[in-house]
Parts: structure tokens; C-alpha cells; sequence
């Protein structure tokens, strides 16, 4: 029997919490349309990386010319999240997120009309500035939509989406491409945005306004909040830029991502590269390799959220358990060190390491992520997460241009290709720890700040 929504002054005489049977589970349904978003996001962004051999013989690039056409990526998406946080505030999650989805589609698709290297670093662009929305509008509509004690997990949740869409990938584009062409693949992976939006506009809204959404669940999602009317955020005023940079919270968050998702772009862009030069894979060989990494990865997103659930729901405070976590996660990461040492005795043993790096980087994420909303009231979440991501991007930038650009296309002029990638191995190893300290610094207790 439906159940009809509770006006906010029936709500806030409900009791805090109810027990778990009685509370509900709409907002899993939430989840998984942003999980949806995600893998879709993912896979329009991966697409290329497995078409890079295709396109090198069509196009005669070298390691340069698709570096150039990574960083025009990352450049874009940089930029977008920058200002995309704020878009996202001022129109709400709904519209917010529905047309960065319509665009980041029609981007994707559109590199199939491409003729010229240039042309695809245009696409690119176009296809980073509109996939930078989906992250802060994901982080937001976790905030809107979760409780504190469950936002990690929300959050790892919706983040395997990452790790789907690099699955589903390799899986499917290779096979697209050598039966029906390269340009087929960028047209139907780009297809699944839309029907995406189909599902978002059925079945989202807000949680004041949500008909399908129950009492006991509404004053669940907000037991962590003193007052509810604070739920309405679009009556609240915004917070300007430059107020959120002046708090040592934004840095930490800033910070870590600068360092860390640069590591996240390697992998994407670059692992098929790896197996490629290194072990001759290539076409549909490199699919189940590449697949096993995201097979990992998804398992690391979701752990990633359990472990500080797991450690506050055992006593402990909820900073220490997001910190304690990511200090164990950014621990996992350092292995990879060895990946090319222990693939000259079997090519699995290097993926075995990549993945669990891979994975560890995606339980980093989904902590990171929630620390914004750990930090700061829900109307500053999706800002603050644009803020980081473009820090995120330009640290990716700065990784292509000034360390995997050169640096790969002299290792390959010289047949040393297996040098350039140790020392990104090494980079990748030590990212994680440094930004972990730097984090600790900043903000040892993860204070939620308060604004005006």
C-alpha cells in the first residue's frame, strides 16, 4: 500500500531513529541510480583508452599526441569542476546532474564524427568540461539522501560504478570495434547516458519532496542533523569560493585529491598502454587483464565504505574511523612498486598488484569523497567537491604534461619504455601516504565547519 509523504511538521515529531526493518529502503534505490551515472560516466571516459590502438594506425599518433589529447581531457574537466559544483547548488541535484548526464552523452557520441587528432582533443574537452558534473552532483545526492554513519558506504557503493564502467569497457568496445568500427563504440556507449535519464526523472527527488519515501525514513536520513528544517538547503544562501578557501577542511580535501586522483587517471588512460608495450597484448587480449584491475577495484570501492561503518559502528569516533581507514588504505597502495618485478615471473602477478592499488585508490575515494560532507553543511558539499576535483584534475595535468609526456616520449625514443613506467610506479605508491599526512595536518579531527 503506497505511502503518502508526511508534511516537514509530522516529520519533525517522528522519533530520531527507528530500527532498521520499520526505517525503509528508498534511498538504496537513489544509490543506485547514481552507481547507474557513474559506470556510465566511467565508460564514455575509458572508451578511447582500449580504442588507442585503432586509432594510432588511423591516425599515426605517438605517445605525445594521445598524451596532448589526455591532458585536453583533463584540462576541461579541471575547469568544469570548478564552476560545475555551483551550477549543481544553485539548480538543485535534479536538474543538476540530469543535464550534465544529456551533455557528457551527446560528447561522447560526437567523437565518432571526428576526422583529425585535433578534432578528438576538442571532443575530449567537451566530453571532460560535462563529465566533471557527476561527482559533485553524486556527493551531493549522497548528503541529501544518507545519514552520516552511512555515507562511506553510499558512497563506495555509487563509486564501483567507476570500476563497472572500466569493466564493462574492455569487455564490449574491443569487440565493437573490430566487428562493426571504432566509431561504433564511441555511438552506443554514448547511448546509455540517455537511458539514464529516463530512470533519474521517474524515480528522483529530493527527500522533502519524494511521495515514495516514508516517514521513519525521512527522519532516518536527517537523525544526524539537530534541526530539519535544515533539509530544505535550497532556501539556505550560498557559499562563495573564496569563503570555502579560507578553511583549513577545503585544503585537506584539496590536497588529497591534487595527489591522489592523478593516480586514478594513470590507471585509466595508461593500462592498456602497459599490458600493450610490456606484454604485447592488444585488441580483445587485453580485455580480461584490464577487466580483472576493475573486477578488484569494485571490490575495494565498496570495502572502502564498509571498514569506517565497521569501526564506528564498534565505538570508535567517526574521524578516527575515516582516518584510521585511510591510512590502511593508502598502505595497500605501495606494493605496486614491485608490479613489473614481479611480472617478469608472471604477467598476473602485475595485474594481481595493479588491482589491489587500483582498488585501494577506489576505497580512498569513496572516504575522501565523504569526508566533504563529514567537513561541511550540505548547501557547501557539491562546491566543495568541484573545488577538489578540479584540484584532482589539474594534479593530473600537471602528471601528463610534466611527467608522462616527456618523460614517456623519451623513454620511447630510446626502447626504455619499462623505465618510464617504474618510475610512475613509484609515484603511485607514495601518493597516497603524503596526502594522508598532509590531510592530518590540516584537519586532525575533521571538524564540520560552521558558515553564516
Amino acid at each position: 500500500m503506497p505511502t503518502t509523504t508526511p508534511t516537514s511538521v509530522e516529520r519533525n515529531t517522528g522519533p530520531a531513529l527507528l530500527s532498521n526493518e520499520s526505517i525503509g529502503k528508498y534511498r538504496w534505490t537513489i544509490c543506485s541510480l547514481v552507481f547507474f551515472a557513474t559506470t556510465v560516466n566511467y565508460l564514455d571516459r575509458a572508451v578511447i583508452s582500449l580504442l588507442k590502438p585503432y586509432l594510432e594506425t588511423e591516425f599515426k599518433w605517438n605517445a605525445g599526441d594521445y598524451a596532448d589529447i589526455e591532458i585536453a581531457f583533463k584540462l576541461a574537466y579541471s575547469l568544469g569542476m570548478l564552476g560545475v559544483g555551483r551550477i549543481i547548488d544553485k539548480l538543485g541535484t535534479k536538474i543538476g546532474y540530469a543535464l550534465s548526464t544529456f551533455l557528457w552523452s551527446l560528447a561522447a557520441i560526437g567523437h565518432a564524427f571526428v576526422s583529425s587528432t585535433f578534432g578528438f582533443s576538442v571532443a575530449r574537452a567537451f566530453l571532460g568540461v560535462t563529465e566533471a558534473g557527476n561527482f559533485p552532483a553524486a556527493i551531493k545526492t549522497t548528503a541529501e539522501w544518507f545519514p552520516q554513519r552511512e555515507r562511506a558506504l553510499a558512497t563506495g557503493i555509487f563509486n564501483s560504478g567507476s570500476n563497472v564502467g572500466a569493466i564493462i569497457a574492455p569487455l564490449t568496445v574491443p569487440l565493437i570495434a573490430e566487428t562493426i568500427g571504432w566509431k561504433w563504440a564511441f555511438i552506443i556507449t554514448g547511448a546509455l547516458g540517455f537511458v539514464w535519464l529516463v530512470l533519474w526523472f521517474i524515480y528522483y527527488e529530493v527527500p522533502a519532496k519524494q511521495a515514495r519515501l516514508t516517514k521513519a525514513e525521512f527522519d532516518y536520513i536527517h537523525s544526524d542533523v539537530d534541526d530539519l528544517a535544515a533539509a530544505s538547503i535550497t532556501t539556505q544562501p550560498k557559499v562563495s569560493w573564496f569563503k570555502l578557501l579560507t578553511f583549513r577542511q577545503t585544503w585537506a580535501f584539496v590536497l588529497g585529491k591534487f595527489l591522489t586522483d592523478p593516480i586514478w587517471w594513470f590507471y585509466l588512460f595508461w593500462l592498456p598502454d602497459f599490458l600493450n608495450k610490456q606484454y604485447g597484448l592488444k585488441g580483445t587480449d587485453v580485455a580480461l587483464p584490464v577487466a580483472a584491475v576493475y573486477m578488484l577495484s569494485t571490490v575495494g570501492s565498496v570495502g572502502g565504505g564498509w571498514i569506517p561503518l565497521n569501526f564506528i559502528r564498534n565505538g570508535m569516533a567517526a574521524f578516527k574511523a575515516r582516518k584510521l581507514s585511510m591510512l590502511l588504505i593508502a598502505l595497500c597502495v605501495f606494493p605496486i612498486v614491485f608490479a613489473q618485478y614481479l611480472g617478469q615471473v608472471n604477467m598476473w602477478l602485475a595485474v594481481l598488484v595493479i588491482g589491489i592499488a587500483a582498488a585501494a585508490h577506489q576505497a580512498w575515494s569513496a572516504n575522501i569523497f565523504t569526508t566533504v560532507s563529514d567537513m561541511f553543511p550540505k548547501r557547501a558539499v557539491a562546491s566543495v567537491t568541484g573545488i577538489g576535483g578540479m584540484a584532482g584534475g589539474m594534479g593530473g595535468i600537471l602528471l601528463s604534461a610534466l611527467v608522462q609526456k616527456r618523460m614517456f616520449v623519451y623513454y620511447e625514443s630510446i626502447g626504455q619504455l619499462e623505465t618510464a613506467y617504474f618510475i610512475m610506479f613509484l609515484i603511485c605508491g607514495g601518493a597516497y601516504l603524503l596526502a594522508w599526512v598532509l590531510m592530518h595536518f590540516l584537519a586532525p579531527r575533521m571538524k564540520q565547519i560552521a558558515l553564516d
